[in-house]
Parts: C-alpha cells; structure tokens; sequence
C-alpha cells in the first residue's frame, strides 16, 4: 500500500483547513446550573466539624488571622475567609484555570479556554489527586470544602458558574505566580493555528492602554539583608510584589501542627505565596531561566492522521478532540477543535511551514507541594530540601531566616539542555540532541549563600549583579540559565544596597521607596545636548527652552509636587511609543532602546508633543505629577474602570520602566486625562528575624473587594503616601487590635 506525501506547507494548511469546525449550537441550561449538586446532609456534617474547629480573628484592618487544630483545618478556614473577602475573584482564577471562562464570557474566551485545556484536563487531575500523597489529599479536601461551606451557608451568593468546588480542582492552579508559564503562548497565533477565519481574539495580557502608555511591566523586588549590616543584628526581607492590584489579599494562618504562615495568597489557592514565618521569609521575583522551549515539527499526512520527523524514523501525532463551551444571547453552544500534541507537548502554531510544539512543565502534584511546603520551613536546610523539588518554573526566590542566613535562587525547574543550540529560539524537534537531559540539580543552578556582600536584590533583571562583589559570574553558566537583561530598578536597587548599614526596618522601607528614577539618567543630559545644538531659528529652540531648562535643573527625582517628574514621564511614554516596533524587531527592551538609539531630533519631537498633551489634558505642562498620578477604586469589579469626575488620591512613585523601585503604572485602556495606576506596588512587607519576629506591611487599597465594606479602602491614603502598618503576628497582639473573632459560617 503506498501513502501519498505532500510538503510540509501543503501539510500546514490543510490542517488549518480541516480544524476550522463549525460551531454546533445545543440548547442548554446556564453553565451555572450544569455543575450545581446539593451537598448531602453527611457532607455538610463534616464540614460543619470541621468549621467548628477553626478561629478567625480578623484585626481592625479586616486581615483573617485562621487558627486550627491541624493544616487541614487552616486550609478550611484560609478559604472561606477567602471567599469572604473576595468570592468573585476566588471563582474567576478557578473559571479561568480550568479553561471555562467562555462559558461565563461567551465567545470570545474559547482560545483563551484551549490554551488552558491543552494541559488541564479534569480526568487527569483526578487521577493525580487520587496519587497524591495523603496529607497532600487532606489540604486538597479542605480546600474545597472551605470554599463549599461558604456557599452552603451563603446561599445569597450566586456563583457565575462554579456550585461545587471538588479537591482535584487545586492541581489546576499550584504555582500562584500572576502569569503562570501557559500565558507565554500567544493566542493571536492558537486562533490562527485552530480556529477558522474571524477577528482575531486580543488576549488580556496583551492589551495596551491607549494614548502611547507603555505597559507597566510584569515582576517584583526582592531585597534581602545580612545581620551585619542591620542596626538590629536581624537579618531583613523585603517583599516587593509588582502585581495587578487587588490579585492577592493578605493573610495569616496557624496550626497546631507548627503552621504559621503569613503573607500574600493568590486567591483561591491554600499556600502563602509570598511571606514569612517566624523563622523564614521568602520572596518570589519573576524571570528566572529559560524554562519553556518550542520545537519545529516536520509533519506528514497519513492514512490514519498525522506524523511527524524524528530522528530516522517517524512517530504519529497525537490528536484529542476538546470541546469549548461558550455562553451566547440564546443559550450555550459549543465549538470542537481536534488538538495535536508531539511528545514535546501541544501543536500551537506554524513557523517557516513547520508545527511549533511547546515544551513546559507540568508537574502540578509537586508543585502544589513545593508552594506549600515552603511555608513550614523552619531554617535554610528544611526550605532547600523543599527547592529540591524544582517545580517553581516562573520564579526567582530570595530568601532570609531567623538564624541570619540569607540566600538567593535564580530559578528552580531549569531542564538540562545541549548549551550549542539557541535556546532563545525553536529547535528542530527531529533532532534527538534537541531533547531535555533532565533536570540541573539546585546546586548547579545560578545560587548565593550569605554573600559576601551582605545584601541580595532581584528586580527581574540578571543575576549577574544585585550582590555586590558577590555578584556570580553569567558566564561560568549556560546562557538558558538566566533570560532577562539588566533593567532600571536593578541599577537603582544595587545603588541604594551597596553602602547600606545600621539598617532598620523603616530604613529598608526607605530605600525600597526611594524617589531616584535612574532610567533618565543617561536621557535628559543626551536632550540638554540636543537642544544646545539647536540652531536659533529652529521653532523647538524656543517651544521647549523652559522645558529643558526645568528637566536640566531636576534631580532626577519623583513626588506628588515635582512638575519635572510629570514632563518626563510623558516624554519617556511617546519616546517608547515610537521605538516599541524597532526595539521589539532588534530584540532590545524598549527602555534600553530609547536611551541608546534615539536621534536627537526623534527625543526633541518627543519632548514638543509630551509638551503638547500635557497642556492639552491639563491646560499646562506645568502640572505637578501628583495631579496626574492617582489611586483610584470605586468598585470590586475585576476590569477596573476610572472617572476623573471620582475621589482619587495622589501618588508620588511611577512605572517601575523609569527605574522607580515602588512600582505604580497603568495597563488598563485610559479613557481618562489622568493616570490610576492598576499595576505595581500591592501586597509590600518589610520582616525584621529577630527573637521576636517584626514586620509591616501595606496592600494596595485595603483587603475587601466589596465596596460597602469598612477594609475597601482603608488602607488606601497610606499605600499612596508609601506608609506601612504593624503587622499583628502574635495572637496577644492581634487580640489587642480585634474587630471579629468567629468560627466560618458564624
């Protein structure tokens, strides 16, 4: 019998052909009720014993302090209080990890819903749950039922889609980072692979606000400081997350088997993500190494499916066919779409007549017990021994303890690759030398021990500076091992650390607050020069003459009152705005781009038309930036909308682009003459580890996602103004300043 062949282009397309499906309309019930099962009168038994056994203390800022007699018990109690502060949210990152956020937003979604699909799928979760290990299955049952007994004794609260939270459901969210490794696969192209020809879909992570704003970028700070140069002899930890604002609450819980965790929670998960113990601190920091590869595949047509090139030989493409519910105006209908998977993992474009297949991890059992494990380190050994799982792929970690030791780890999950390929790019996937070698050992991964230096900073950039002296050399590593550059903020942070003593908490505070934007360092000297060369006759010699002289004179620094902030920052916008493209299409981040590749002329028609909009949207470019730059929540709505008619507050710090280590931009699209940020600065903790655990901390507006509650915004006026509060650790404290002291479902 002989198979016909065709060219890997011919291939290409004709799959495309064959997957654009036609959607099959079905007469449905809400996707709500589809899911709704009344919990049994023995299962609200056993959750309500469970209730019984936990305490929430919430303090005078609506912070749950959740005791229980064991970890299962706090897990409980941690959820429902979850939900209490933010039921929509909890259910929303559940809609969307479980790929079924069409089902509550309609069509729009499916691309956004297979992207999740082409790794979670429910049967398999199951599996995984029912081999877990059994005190991991414990904190899994008491997840759900914590978010179960909530809407059993809520039963004004209407959920959008999900009635019934089941235990498997936390393998399908275990990491916590804000946009996990999947959201590194571009929808544009999974439409284009997949689906039929129609408007494309715009995935959320890819929006940019309009009127040249540059997305405030994705990451964090992590500072970490050795007793020597602390005025206390504690070692220090500052937990900067830059996130969206309200993505994670605040929170604390306590067991009497040894948990006592407090910190940041992404909503709906059962692990401090970013926090502390009484003996260890941890701080994640987004970019570690190169831990995602994409594979070119040469694929075939056969009788029976596809294949694909490996090596000699040829091995068939997998395909599986995944349904896509979707909410319209009549109902609900579904679209099908036959996925195809290599052994590297799922087909999700074309490249150069090639399938592209992406590699990543997928491990949600040991993820899910590394992010929690952590929480119960007790000293340096116990947290490596928990590293060693090597299931944090999306993070650097900086970390601190009570016994004065310091650490940092570039990564966690870095596969072991053949160092003569550029990992940066896809690789022939028929090639055997392409392939994963394992896992690097902690050990061989890019990691400090108490420095030399005294200090630790991450700000997303390299590692090849952040320590001082102690700084490791990048080049005694493979390339994949770390993947971003050097940024602003890692300038700046390695600045305000290097000549650091008699440190205290307020005083590290101070320094992750401080007000020097270093990436106009090199932009505002080159513009003085451009404008000096300025023949008199040119109309930009006098248009911006008072311009320059007010940016000539400034000391590089922000606040509420500075006019040279607000000039600047607007100027930077349209520089960025204009390069984005040429910078993206030379591989150069596009700060990097505007203070190197500029011309003189293309900086002064940025600076005229930064002039122009300034004294368009507030009839002066001489407006103070505090004016401009604002807090502003008006409801507990995820997609955020502002009014300029609306309260605000004013906020000194800017986009963590110009270097500013407090981190406040805008990615929502502004409809607005003033910036609110959205992104940056949330959950901020300072920990002192001395005999006595000390730390203070600050969220971004207050720790209730409902409007008509007291902890809305509480703590608004104080995360602008950059002031932190006391941290109620110790139950004598927190009894001190208590609001409500309840069993869940009280």
């Amino acid at each position: 019998m002989t198979m016909s062949r065709a060219t890997p282009v011919a291939i290409a397309c004709a799959a495309l052909l064959a997957l654009a499906q036609p959607v099959a309309v079905q007469a449905a019930a809400p996707a709500a009720t589809q899911t709704q099962a009344a919990f049994t009168s023995a299962e609200r038994a056993r959750m309500q014993a469970m209730a019984r056994r936990v305490t929430i203390l919430r303090d005078k800022w609506g912070i749950p302090h959740v005791f229980g007699k064991t970890d299962a018990d706090a897990v409980f109690g941690m959820l429902f209080a979850q939900a209490e502060d933010d039921f929509n949210r909890v259910e929303l990152n559940y809609i969307n990890a479980l790929g079924r956020l069409a089902e509550v937003e309609g069509e729009k979604e499916i691309w956004r819903d297979l992207r999740m699909k082409l790794y979670i799928d429910p049967v398999e979760l199951k599996a995984k749950y029912a081999d877990s290990p059994a005190w991991l299955k414990k904190l899994m049952d008491a997840y759900a039922d914590g978010l179960n007994w909530y809407l059993v004794t809520r039963p004004q609260v209407k959920p959008k889609l999900i009635t019934r939270f089941e235990p498997w459901m936390a393998l399908a969210f275990s990491e916590g980072s804000i946009g996990g490794d999947i959201e590194t696969i571009d929808l544009k192209a999974l439409q284009a692979f997949y689906g039929a020809a129609r408007a494309p879909v715009v995935a959320q992570a890819e929006k940019v606000a309009d009127k040249g704003f540059d997305p405030e970028p994705r990451g964090s700070n992590g500072f970490a400081i050795a007793p020597r140069l602390t005025a206390g002899g504690h070692a220090l930890l500052m937990i900067n997350p830059h996130t969206s604002f309200y993505f994670r609450p605040e929170i604390h819980m306590v067991s009497g088997e040894g948990l006592n965790a407090y910190g940041a929670v992404t909503w709906g998960q059962f692990f401090i993500y970013q926090g502390f113990n009484d003996r260890v601190g941890w701080m994640h920091t987004s970019g570690g190494g190169d831990v995602i590869d994409e594979y070119l595949e040469t694929v075939d047509r056969r009788d029976s499916g596809f294949v694909y090139k490996y090596g000699a030989g040829e091995r068939a493409v997998r395909a599986k066919t995944i349904a896509l519910p979707y909410k319209t105006a009549n109902g609900m209908a579904t679209r099908t779409v036959t996925a195809y998977f290599t052994h590297h993992g799922p087909v999700i474009r074309t490249q150069d007549g090639k399938w592209v297949a992406v590699r990543m991890m997928d491990d949600p059992v040991h993820a899910l017990m590394q992010s929690y494990g952590r929480t119960k380190a007790r000293d340096y050994a116990a947290f490596r021994k928990v590293m060693d799982l090597r299931t944090n792929s999306s993070n650097n970690t900086v970390y601190a303890d009570a016994d004065g030791n310091i650490a940092y780890f570039h990564g966690n999950f870095i596969p072991r690759r053949d160092p003569r390929f550029d990992w940066t790019k896809p690789v022939n996937g028929s090639d055997p030398a392409t392939e994963w070698k394992g896992l690097h050992d902690v050990g061989e991964t890019i990691t400090l021990f108490n420095p030399g230096s005294g200090y630790i900073s991450n700000t997303n950039n390299w590692p090849c500076t952040g320590f001082g002296a102690s700084s490791p050399d990048c080049s005694t590593y493979p390339t994949y091992m770390w993947s971003l550059p050097q940024n602003p903020r890692g300038v700046h942070a390695e600045r305000v650390l290097h000549d650091a003593r008699d440190l205290t908490l307020d005083g590290l505070i101070a320094k992750a607050y401080d007000s020097y934007l270093t990436a106009f360092e090199p932009l505002v000297p080159a513009l003085a020069k451009d404008w000096d060369a300025l023949p008199d006759s040119d109309p930009l010699k006098a248009k911006l003459a008072g311009q320059v002289a007010l940016l000539r004179g400034w000391d590089l620094r922000f606040s509420t009152a500075s006019v040279p902030t607000s000039l600047a920052v607007y100027w930077g916008q349209d520089m960025v705005a204009q390069a984005s493209n040429r910078a993206k299409a030379q591989r150069v981040p596009v700060v990097d781009f505007v203070q190197t590749r500029l011309t003189p002329q293309e900086r002064l028609d940025a600076l005229s038309r930064a002039s122009d909009r300034l004294l368009s949207d507030f009839g002066s470019w001489k407006t103070p930036w505090g004016e401009i730059n604002r807090f502003q929540r008006l409801s507990g709505a995820v997609d955020q909308q502002y009014d300029d008619s609306k309260p605000s507050l004013p906020v000194g710090f800017t986009s963590a682009n110009w270097g500013s280590l407090a981190s406040f931009g805008m990615t929502a699209k502004q409809t607005t003459k003033r910036i609110y940020g959205d992104r940056g600065n949330s959950f901020v903790a300072a920990v002192e580890f001395g005999p006595r655990l000390r730390a203070k901390s600050i969220l971004a507006g207050g720790e209730s996602g409902d409007p008509a509650s007291p902890h809305f915004a509480d703590q608004a006026a104080m995360y602008s103004r950059g002031e932190f509060k006391d941290v109620l650790y110790y139950k004598e404290d927190i009894e001190k300043q208590l609001e409500r002291k309840y069993h869940p479902g009280d």
